[in-house]
């Protein structure tokens, strides 16, 4: 790969981001309708409901940690690339010692 290149992203189709946020929200609205059908005192209820919205924002703050760190990954890899291809250009293998 040339430094002028740019790797294609991979972009996910409509139809598996249309599924995983249908999938997320059926999630979601199950759950919390099984906690208010749940029959128990309202502080467990609460207890459950605050436990649930806990769980959904670290799963978005772990895919996103994930993500970062990939990307980052992706760019050192790139910078490491280029470097080569300097050193490469650069080097005569039939220059004189």
């Amino acid at each position: 790969m040339r430094m002028s290149e740019t790797p294609v992203k991979q972009q996910n189709t409509a139809a598996f981001y249309g599924q995983a946020v249908l999938s997320f929200g059926v999630a979601v609205v199950a759950t919390t309708i099984g906690i208010f059908k749940l029959e128990a005192d309202t502080w467990v209820r609460a207890f459950l409901g605050i436990a649930v919205l806990y769980l959904v924002t670290s799963a978005f703050t772990l895919a996103k940690v994930i993500r970062d760190r990939q990307e980052a990954g992706q760019i050192v890899s790139r910078v490491d690339q280029a470097r080569l291809e300097k050193l490469l250009a650069a080097h005569d293998p039939f220059e004189k010692l």
